[in-house]
């Protein structure tokens, strides 16, 4: 598995104006990073054959059928023989949208440090998932049974240790 974390698509930087085919680009590489440690820490220990259905029960098909480059991951994702292929592919798709939840949620302060890309995320959200629920981060980071905070305290923005103890949402 690629240990970087890419969230350009070349193909759809070339691509202005709609929404459908927009990459995730503009969101910060720090947040991208964070994500996708906590998605694959999660998984490594409760493995990544439920990650494709906790997507699913959250309701995100119509985010990722809206986006061109989450389409084209979940189509490569589902198809593909190798399972590390697909896990990468599926945990790929989680890390944009956990990313895009978070700055949209105004967690851990990400929003103050990336106001621009905070209102993509808030207009992507808005425009396809229709409410103010963030499934991925209730899932990762608010579980039923316990909150994680080593979880929370894994996602604070870089050189802003100080805002640990605020974690509303």
């Amino acid at each position: 598995m690629n240990s970087g974390v890419k969230l350009e698509h070349p193909r759809d930087a070339a691509v202005s104006g709609t929404d459908e085919s927009a990459d995730f680009s503009f969101l910060p590489p720090a947040l991208a990073a964070q994500s996708k440690a906590l998605i694959e820490s999660f998984h490594e220990m409760h493995g990544y054959a439920c990650l494709p259905d906790i997507m699913w029960k959250a309701g995100l098909g119509s985010l990722i059928e809206a986006r061109s480059e989450l389409r084209d991951l979940l189509r490569r994702a589902s198809t593909s023989r190798s399972s590390k292929k697909s896990n990468a592919g599926f945990v790929r798709i989680a890390t944009n949208i956990l990313s895009l939840e978070i700055l949209a949620s105004r967690f851990a302060g990400w929003n103050a440090i990336y106001p621009d890309a905070a209102r993509q995320a808030e207009a992507i959200l808005k425009r396809h998932a229709g409410d103010t629920h963030m499934p991925l981060i209730d899932f990762y980071l608010h579980p039923p049974k316990y909150p994680s905070f080593a979880s929370i305290a894994a996602l604070v923005p870089p050189g802003n240790s100080s805002r640990t103890s605020n974690f509303a949402r």
